[in-house]
């Protein structure tokens, strides 16, 4: 693998290396991605997975498969962060864009289930902004 960046969980115990060059990176809006996040979207990152290597905690991961959707959340079972996974099918490999240490290379290419997004989310553009807590 080259041109490789590096991500993991917040507490650190999890860590993986990918090669940074993403098939796509969508901005997922439904009420599951939303609900597992705790946030207006899941910003997830597709590649194959033969791209990623574990570098260290692997025995740290949890796995939930959300029945009846080809949906699952992999987190680390210390701190609760979400942290790559296969997907049900075994075809891609799905990273959460915010595990990553690095920016990808790669630009989002579209936002995904927009009918399931809150109003909440949608009329941002005239909140004040700030660097840090106001």
């Amino acid at each position: 693998m080259s041109n490789q960046i590096t991500g993991g969980c917040l507490c650190g115990k999890v860590r993986f290396k990918v090669t940074n060059d993403f098939e796509r990176l969508y901005f997922c809006h439904c009420l599951q991605c939303r609900k597992i996040t705790g946030s207006a979207h899941a910003s997830i990152l597709y590649t194959s997975p033969e791209e990623l290597k574990w570098t260290s905690g692997e025995k740290y991961i949890k796995r939930f498969e959300f029945p009846g959707r080809d949906f699952t959340k992999a987190f680390c079972r210390e701190c609760g962060s979400g942290v790559p996974y296969i997907n049900q099918r075994g075809a891609a490999m799905i990273i959460p864009a915010g595990s990553l240490d690095t920016e990808p290379t790669i630009d989002s290419q579209a936002n995904i289930f927009l009918a399931e997004r809150p109003l909440w989310s949608v009329n941002t553009a005239d909140a004040k902004g700030y660097l840090g807590f106001p």
